[in-house]
């Protein structure tokens, strides 16, 4: 086996175990699920493992070049007419691929498939645009996000109730495993033509603005649909006696998925191919590892989409609607947190996101660390989640004082953690989080007899809005702490016997 490929397979091993304990524990000891359930659910897992490390390494041999390349061009050129229809056709094509926008579309009763994807894909286009523009302009994020927010919470007003947490759901699944790699990718380009002291900053927010675009698009989008026409039907568990039966239910969906995946694939092969003959960037050797790289890309995608839907999406469905059922139904709010804490780690995305903020920042803001932070985010967030299905709680009632604090917070943290901030939010928010805890969710809430729409939907945003205040929680620790160390340094100037010892300290 390919020693790269094993490594991101153990990556994601480690990454969805814990979720599968936690599933396994809780059908052992509160709500039993027959055994066919239980072993579809772990072949769901393990093609999900096996999907989710070939995806990963796809993406980082053809995805993460190609956006590199294509932000080094586009900032070489520096015209309008060439970074505009460039940037929007990258970010339309790119986010047409992406899985977690599939899982979404399934799963929304009220809009046809096609209709929500192509117009989250144009939302992305337009605003990734907008975010190279930003770059190469050098606008303040802080400045772009607080007016854009407002806008988006102003409209929110004015679009059906039932709408809303599905609006705000759309812009945290856009940003997943196959765009994220290659938006960051280009922001890395991008700053890197500059060179200037804040083009590591900038290289950050592409993802946040990304973000923005579809929540914009698909509140527009809700005036034209009546959700409440339309009722959400749960996917099915295959009932199995036998293994014949589980390969079967397996094998029988692969087909399918696999038509999709290609068709999402090949707009994407001829941009890349057209990208080449235009500026003639890539060797032999760089483009024979970026068609491996999209070959590992459309496997994994393959397995990955039939494990979620057919054995991990539906098991969700069921465990949230038991536990619902029965008299512990507020447990789910404790398993919530705890299921956040974990499923966050089984995101591939947020590694990238983890490791570029270590490179960017020379160490100073470990991959662990951030690990830790968008952890406890996002197990809040996942039990907010479960107190809105419990108690219908409108979701504005969190996301106006959450966005109003982040964006007040984003004011007073070094830029570059403002950037990061905004995009760990649309990057926690990935796979895991719309095949699992949005299943999970709307199981519960059609027990308790709650409206799906509003209550249920929503899940998504909420994971995608408590990292920007936690990773910008620490940022404010981080100017602490560097304000600290820069008036000790000061202090070490003025007496100079004490120099040898602070430096010595500071090296430990």
């Amino acid at each position: 086996m390919n020693p790269k490929l094993k490594e991101k397979i153990l990556e994601s091993l480690s990454a969805v175990l814990p979720i599968t304990f936690i599933v396994l524990a809780v059908s052992v000891f509160l709500v039993p699920m027959d055994t066919g359930t239980v072993v579809m659910f772990f072949v769901g897992a393990l093609m999900l493992i096996v999907g989710m490390g070939m995806f990963q390494l796809g993406a980082e041999m053809a995805m993460s070049p190609l956006g590199e390349g294509v932000g080094v061009e586009i900032a070489k050129r520096k015209r309008a007419i060439v970074i505009l229809p460039v940037s929007f056709l990258m970010g339309a094509l790119i986010t047409l691929a992406e899985p977690d926008l599939q899982v979404l579309s399934n799963q929304v009763p009220s809009i046809p498939n096609s209709t929500l994807i192509v117009t989250v894909a144009v939302g992305v286009g337009i605003f990734l645009a907008l975010a190279v523009v930003r770059i190469v302009l050098k606008v303040s994020l802080s400045v772009l996000l607080t007016g854009l927010y407002a806008c988006l919470l102003a409209l929110s007003f004015f679009v059906p109730k039932d709408f809303l947490p599905v609006a705000f759901d759309s812009g945290g699944v856009t940003t997943g495993p196959i765009t994220v790699p290659f938006i960051m990718a280009m922001g890395v380009g991008l700053s890197s033509v500059r060179g200037d002291k804040n083009a590591s900053s900038d290289s950050f927010g592409l993802v946040a603005l990304s973000s923005v675009g579809p929540v914009l698009a698909v509140l527009l989008l809700g005036c034209f649909f009546n959700p409440q026409e339309a009722a959400y039907a749960a996917g099915d568990l295959v009932v199995v006696d036998t293994m014949r039966d589980v390969a079967q239910a397996f094998a029988f969906e692969l087909p399918r998925y696999a038509k999709e995946v290609f068709l999402s694939i090949v707009p994407i092969l001829g941009m890349c191919l057209a990208f080449h003959l235009i500026t003639h960037r890539y060797q032999h050797r760089q483009k024979l590892r970026i068609a491996v790289g999209f070959g590992y890309t459309a496997l994994g995608l393959v397995l990955f989409l039939c494990g979620v839907n057919v054995g991990f999406a539906p098991v969700g469905t069921q465990l949230g609607s038991q536990l619902a059922a029965g008299h512990g139904k507020w447990l789910l709010v404790p398993i919530g947190v705890l299921i956040g804490y974990f499923i966050v780690k089984a995101e591939p995305a947020i590694q990238i996101l983890n490791h570029q903020v270590q490179s960017v920042t020379n160490g100073t803001v470990s991959a662990s660390s951030m690990n830790r932070c968008l952890s406890v985010g996002v197990s809040v967030s996942v039990g907010l989640s479960m107190l809105r299905v419990l108690t219908g709680l409108p979701i504005h009632y969190i996301i106006i004082p959450g966005y109003g604090l982040a964006l007040a917070l984003s004011w007073f943290v070094p830029k570059i953690f403002v950037g990061i901030a905004f995009d760990s939010g649309g990057v926690a928010s990935g796979p895991m989080t719309s095949t699992f805890l949005l299943p999970l969710c709307l199981g519960a809430c059609q027990t308790l007899g709650g409206n799906v729409m509003t209550d249920a939907f929503g899940a998504i945003a909420l994971v995608a809005l408590t990292p920007l205040i936690a990773v910008q929680i620490m940022g404010l620790q981080y100017k602490r702490k560097l304000s600290r160390l820069q008036k000790e340094a000061q202090s070490a100037m003025i007496m100079p016997e004490e120099t040898d010892d602070i430096v010595e300290i500071e090296m430990e």
